[in-house]
């Protein structure tokens, strides 16, 4: 390590943090300020709650198929570059997202620039940090910066409700853009780590974008279009709707991905992956517990501010203090757990964590009752916070320690591959198990309450086919005395759906739970001695 590394770690070693840190939060806050301000900002942009489920999914699914590419350009151009040039597309998306005036440019710019520039952003603080730090002070580097994250995790819902409520959440991301500011005026202080002369495997990138695209679209898409049979009126292929054919076929990309990548390396040419890595069991165990936490927290921090601010019509000020003590669990176990229990078996906590996890998302879907009020979220929130926090004290430590130091910015970017990947396939998944049920739930309920005329119920059953929007009862009320329906209709009608929303959201649920059940049989990848013990496995 040349000598100015070490020098500007003792000397500016704390602007290098504050800096780091700076772009970690950022990265972080805009999910968790989205997710509590989603039935706001679908009615700012005239859209529905499905709408801002698109563009959830897509930001993140943007940073998942890009992060590896991202990586790799930051290690052509300088990682202090890519940072900068991340900074820039960002700052536009935000100030985009800021303006937008529908879901067309919020797509735009929160899903695309944003999820572009964090692409660039996050792979280099990964490598940034092993420029400016010696090897003993990169782990406190690393937790710092990962406790940044967790930081915005926690006052995302407050910082963003609270803004919501009494302003706009479009100040939100105008206050990113002065943020980004900042970070570029302090970014020359931080020491960069030199380019690497390596060529870009294009191939691999277009085809690492298409394959992991065509599964994610298949799946944000099976709501509406079904996942096997087609819905009335939805899109048809060789009898099947198109959704397990995009999933088969991203599948089939993501195989030729692989197998491209196996060639380059047998050809000593320079692969965008070295899939070797992959089979190392530590690192291969790591990134796919990442892979289910984020999967299953994205799943949750979609549905539980649904049930907030839609079913209980909560404000986002009042959604994001619901969601606090899962922020404040999650940030006291993350950083407590490695102080108080340094010596831990990882695979035992990682275990623990997803147990408590489960038994908190059972808690909520075995409260979607008829009456549920706010209260219920409080213990399983608690729980989930508390779990999630103990994944994230250890699954850093085990990916980054898999590997020699030199290998750091390739695994940071599998890492921030598995967590986006994680978190679009989450927000899918479960938005679309979410809506399905709903769509179902309504056209029952409708069909069997004989307020309903059979030409109403008739009528009803075609036009919902395709996928029902989530929407308050005083919303649908609105609407439907708007469109002059009999009132005993509406009655009717806004019964069937405030059933259904809690139906659609304890199918949501449990599909959660069995996620994090699931994801206990792969526990077994995690090491059980400390990271950096001799011996472990």
């Amino acid at each position: 390590m040349p000598a100015s590394t070490g020098s500007r770690a003792g000397t500016g070693g704390a602007l290098v943090l504050v800096t780091l840190s700076a772009g970690q939060f950022l990265m972080t806050l805009d999910s968790s300020v989205m997710n509590v301000s989603m039935a706001m900002v679908a009615s700012d942009l005239g859209t529905t709650i499905t709408g801002i489920q698109t563009a959830i999914t897509l930001y993140t699914l943007v940073m998942a198929t890009l992060m590896i590419t991202g990586g790799k350009i930051g290690s052509i151009v300088g990682r202090r570059r890519a940072f900068a040039i991340g900074l820039v597309i960002y700052g536009s998306g935000s100030l985009t997202t800021a303006l937008a005036p529908n879901l067309t440019v919020l797509l735009v710019g929160w899903s695309l620039l944003e999820g572009v520039g964090a692409a660039l952003i996050m792979p280099a603080i990964v490598a940034l940090v092993a420029s400016n730090f010696a090897p003993e002070q990169r782990p406190g580097a690393y937790g710092l910066i990962a406790a940044s994250g967790a930081v915005a995790v926690a006052a995302g819902p407050l910082v963003g409700g609270a803004v919501t409520t009494f302003a706009s959440w479009r100040y939100v991301f105008a206050g990113e853009v002065v943020l980004v500011l900042l970070i570029l005026l302090v970014l020359r202080r931080i020491e960069d780590a030199p380019p690497s002369r390596v060529q870009l495997d294009i191939v691999g990138s277009v085809l690492s974008v298409i394959g992991l695209g065509l599964v994610v679209f298949g799946v944000l898409r099976s709501g509406e279009w079904g996942w096997l049979r087609s819905r009335p009126g939805a899109p048809e292929l060789l009898g099947l709707s198109p959704v397990p054919w995009l999933i088969l076929g991203g599948l089939v990309v993501v195989y030729g991905f692989t197998r491209w990548e196996s060639y380059l390396s047998s050809r000593g040419r320079e692969p965008l992956l070295d899939t070797s890595l992959l089979s190392n069991r530590q690192l291969s165990g790591g990134l796919s517990m990442f892979f289910a936490q984020f999967m299953i927290q994205a799943g949750v921090f979609f549905t539980v501010p649904l049930f907030l601010s839609v079913v209980l019509e909560l404000s986002a000020l009042q959604t994001g203090a619901r969601l606090l003590p899962l922020s404040v669990a999650l940030l006291i176990a993350a950083v407590g757990i490695p102080k108080v229990w340094p010596r831990a078996n990882p695979q035992r906590v990682v275990r623990l964590g997803l147990a408590s996890m489960t038994v908190g998302i059972f808690i909520l879907a075995a409260g979607m009752e008829p009456g549920a009020n706010a209260g219920i979220v409080a213990l399983p929130m608690l729980l989930m916070g508390l779990g999630l926090g103990a994944l994230a004290s250890q699954l850093g430590a085990v990916t980054v320690s898999a590997v020699p130091d030199s290998r750091s910015a390739e695994v940071g970017g599998l890492q921030n591959t598995a967590t986006n990947l994680g978190a679009s396939l989450g927000t899918a998944l479960i938005g679309s198990v979410l809506i399905a049920t709903l769509s179902a739930s309504i056209v029952a309920g409708i069909q069997d309450d004989p307020r309903v005329p059979p030409s109403v119920q008739e009528q009803a059953t075609v036009d919902l086919a395709s996928g029902v929007p989530f929407l308050s009862d005083t919303q649908l009320r609105t609407a439907l005395e708007d469109a002059s329906v009999d009132p005993a209709v509406t009655d009717a009608v806004v019964e069937a759906n405030s059933s259904a929303r809690l139906t659609a959201l304890q199918g949501a649920f449990s599909v959660a739970a069995l996620l994090a059940v699931g994801a206990l049989f792969f526990a077994g990848r995690i090491p059980r001695t400390p990271v950096g013990d001799s011996g472990a496995d």
